[in-house]
């Protein structure tokens, strides 16, 4: 697939676009004091413990049928542990979004590889900030506030990276926030301005499918 082919293409200079952004952005993380930091677990370092290969399943792959994200962060690569950086490959199925949401250790600098993308940010006086992205478009997202992605084209699906001043930006996911983790109906209905019938039918949306 030609838009493929253009991912690889491209991708490198989303490594010299992240690399840059390391350097002006505050990094979430804390300095360390030796040149990189080996889990107790690891009893022999050479170069693969510096290679990540998770992404190879993204050559020759399919269009997604869904929203899917594939990191690259100190959980998947623990080589990136006290290197103040981190990936993420998003794939956008036709139609789909990546919900509202935070990453509170770090920015986010999205790199957008194919098709086109609505995204946008809110900030500390709500003010909603909006741009539809297209392919070579980088989009910073500040860190902390609330954001998302939209692939509005009903036909083609998109591809982006994000690039983070972490190892672990961390994500926190509004809906899931919201209505997935035990906040009790009232509270909900009472700051949504809603009634409970209303936010039961939300988690029940929310909840995962048996």
């Amino acid at each position: 697939m030609a838009s493929r082919s253009l991912f690889f293409r491209l991708f490198s200079l989303l490594m010299i676009s992240c690399f840059a952004f390391v350097e002006v952005a505050m990094a979430g993380d804390p300095d360390i004091l030796t040149d990189f930091v080996v889990p107790q677990n690891v009893t022999k370092v050479d170069g693969s413990f510096f290679t990540f290969t998770g992404m190879r399943v993204l050559v020759g792959s399919k269009p997604p049928t869904a929203f899917t994200v594939l990191k690259a962060t100190k959980a998947e690569f623990p080589a990136l542990d006290g290197q103040s950086v981190s990936y993420a490959v998003l794939e956008y199925a036709p139609g789909t979004t990546n919900p509202p949401h935070t990453h509170p250790r770090s920015a986010e600098l999205l790199f957008l590889i194919e098709g086109s993308l609505q995204v946008g940010f809110v900030d500390t006086t709500n003010k909603l900030f909006t741009q539809t992205l297209q392919v070579g478009d980088i989009f910073v997202f500040p860190k902390g506030l609330v954001h998302f992605q939209f692939n509005a084209d009903k036909e083609n699906p998109a591809l982006a990276i994000s690039a983070f001043g972490s190892a672990n930006a961390g994500t926190v996911s509004l809906p899931n926030t919201l209505f997935t983790t035990g906040i009790d109906d009232n509270v909900l209905a009472i700051s949504f301005k809603t009634d409970v019938a209303t936010i039961q039918a939300l988690k029940a949306g929310l909840a995962p499918k048996p």
